[in-house]
């Protein structure tokens, strides 16, 4: 099973869980985003696509696996 892991990379991409700067809302979102997520909440821009990875504008909670 260790040999299997060498062979097959680790995904670079995570789910994380931002706040809503404005609202506090929290959600998940993923770490590369392809459009613009808003919060579902007020509408405010969370996280924009950079062409890889996002620039997330929220306060990062928590990294999820």
């Amino acid at each position: 099973m260790d040999d299997l892991s060498k062979i097959i990379p680790q995904p670079r991409t995570k789910f994380i869980k931002v706040q809503c700067p404005e609202c506090n809302n929290e959600q998940i979102i993923f770490s590369n985003p392809a459009t613009v997520v808003k919060c579902l909440a007020c509408g405010r821009v969370l996280a924009e696509p950079r062409g890889g990875k996002g620039k997330i504008l929220a306060k990062i909670i928590e990294v999820l696996g």
